[in-house]
């Protein structure tokens, strides 16, 4: 297919990147430690780092890890919210030429078991908060190596009082036993002393196991190697130039990283994307507490803002977000879940800064589209192809279908996983036969080359014959003023075969199920207003705040049975 969307390209971003000026994602991240090693990295809990202190300190776990006896490719789990340890136990492990393997901290002990499992990790590098998970699944795994962080560890003298507050006072740390178990700070100190062996690495390395949600079935790790993560940070950096470029001047790119590192759109938009732009990123470990956070904001002008609706949401809700300075924000991206017209506009309105929304996934290292980063209203959109990418609409048998029509949103690039590790016949089942990736999700590009998600294959309700689509209900329902967060899926009914029903938290506490459904009616047809109303105080959510309509079918069902 040609590519249409070209013509859409601002100035400035090329039409291909060159991902092979770095053999590996470690000789990207060694180019900038040496670079900018007198700048600030990263920004947690008022301390920073610089990429002189990240250089040092990635190299000495480095060598404490080679110690260990790990062989090459070896993975290592790395289960930690936003501190200052993560991006340092990450830079260690590629550079000794293992493998992260990022791990959500909130998992439970069934599903912690599984990933440790699944991808045979051999160490684990955990924040003492979440310890005792480890404890309770070790036995069964092939981990033989922990190493215990806590709050406080790269703090100076103020970790001292953090970890007494956290551990003492907010008793965040319960008790566990991990025989053997060394501390992050020991860790360090025994490999200063020693001895580290600079691995050769290649592309065809792998770098990252990103476990997907498992929203099909059981959580997979999608792999990605060296190549394919050096390609997105390389895209990723393209597109946002131009609003880089844009006046007013900065000296450095600040980086608001709210997001989970752990999670891939942190990962690649945060983490490795300010590296290679000798950015610092402040880190927020509980981006939930939303008074915390824009207390965090105040200190500092940043300039570039990932999030997820929700967040935007959630910050726009609070009083002394208003008061924040914003001269100096140049780009704001959403990404992990649809951005709501209402969110976008209210955002511009308090940043003076448009949500760029974005499309990616795990397996796709993760961006594939996005809305130009200058761009100036909303799209709706998730935006064109970035640099290097094509993507193809399709039927189920894999045939490509005209524009404006919708079907599968397949993609290729070299962000695109390897594939499902250890799993063939998960990963056959995801590519298609001339190497698009199967995306799962249902869109509609236009003669321009930008693509809307009308949705995912299975979210899909089928009412009376008619397909209907969660998103454009959720769009509308939340651009109810009395609205403050919805979700909508459908349930067994014996008269249309599935029935369209809304899950409701409110703004306005005097909303009344009649009034919803009146205010669906003036905007969708018949068969797509809800059935069912069902206000609740909150939502089921992803650790990146996705909303989880998966749980909420769950339920139901139990209750149906």
């Amino acid at each position: 297919m040609e590519r249409i969307w070209l013509k859409q390209y601002p100035p400035g971003v090329p039409a291909d990147i060159e991902p092979t000026q770095y053999a590996s994602l470690v000789d990207l991240l060694e180019e900038s430690f040496s670079k900018f090693a007198d700048r600030k990295a990263f920004i947690c809990m008022d301390k920073s780092i610089s990429y002189r202190d990240l250089d040092q300190m990635s190299v000495a776990l480095a060598a404490y890890l080679q110690g260990r006896g790990l062989q090459r490719g070896a993975r290592v789990a790395i289960m930690m919210p936003n501190v200052l340890q993560y991006p340092v136990a990450t830079a260690a492990v590629l550079r000794a030429g293992f493998t992260v393997v990022n791990v959500n901290p909130l998992y439970t002990p069934r599903e912690l078991e599984h990933q440790l499992k699944d991808s045979g990790a051999e160490a684990v590098i955990v924040l003492e908060n979440f310890a005792h998970t480890v404890e309770q699944v070790i036995a069964k795994t092939a981990v033989k190596h922990v190493i215990v962080a806590s709050m406080g560890d790269l703090l100076g003298f103020k970790g001292v009082i953090v970890n007494l507050v956290v551990r003492r006072v907010k008793k965040m740390v319960p008790s566990y036993s991990l025989p053997g178990a060394v501390s992050f700070n020991d860790a360090l100190s025994a490999g200063r002393g020693a001895t580290f062996n600079k691995p050769k690495l290649s592309p065809g390395d792998v770098a990252f196991l990103q476990y997907t949600g498992g929203t099909t079935g059981v959580s997979k790790g999608a792999t990605l190697l060296h190549r394919n993560i050096v390609a997105n940070v390389l895209q990723n950096d393209a597109w946002l130039q131009p609003a880089l470029a844009s006046p007013p001047h900065v000296d450095q790119l600040m980086i608001v990283c709210a997001l989970p590192l752990y999670h891939i759109f942190a990962l690649t938009a945060c983490y490795l994307l300010a590296v290679r732009a000798g950015g610092c990123n402040l880190l927020i470990p509980n981006p939930r507490d939303i008074a915390g956070f824009v207390k965090e904001l105040a200190k500092y002008q940043v300039n570039s803002f990932p999030a997820v609706n929700t967040l935007y949401n959630g910050l726009m809700h609070h009083p002394d977000f208003k008061k924040l300075d914003f001269s100096k924000l140049k780009i704001s991206n959403g990404g992990g879940m649809a951005v709501q017209r209402t969110v976008a506009e209210q955002w511009k309105a308090v940043t003076g800064c448009f949500i760029a929304e974005g499309y990616g996934l795990s397996e796709t290292s993760p961006t594939l589209t996005c809305n130009p980063a200058t761009t100036t209203e909303f799209s709706g959109s998730i935006g064109i192809p970035v640099p290097s990418t094509w993507i193809s609409i399709r039927d189920d048998d894999g045939n490509e279908l005209p524009l404006g029509q919708p079907g599968e949103i397949c993609a290729k690039g070299p962000q695109v996983m390897s594939g499902y590790w250890n799993r063939p016949e998960e990963t056959a089942k995801v590519m298609t036969a001339d190497g698009y990736f199967r995306t799962g999700d249902i869109g509609v590009m236009d003669e321009t080359g930008y693509t809307k998600i009308v949705d995912r294959k299975k979210d899909m309700i089928l009412v009376s014959g008619f397909n209907v689509y969660p998103n454009e209900i959720e769009e509308v329902i939340a651009s109810n003023p009395g609205v403050l967060e919805c979700a909508v899926i459908g349930i067994p009914d014996s008269k249309s075969g599935e029935a369209v029903k809304a899950f409701v938290v409110k703004k306005d506490p005097n909303l009344t199920a009649e009034a919803v459904v009146k205010f669906c009616q003036e905007q969708l047809t018949g068969y797509k207003v809800p059935k069912h109303i069902e206000f609740r105080t909150d939502l089921p959510k992803t650790n990146v705040g996705k909303i989880l309509r998966r749980q909420l079918r769950d339920e139901k069902k139990a209750e149906a049975a």
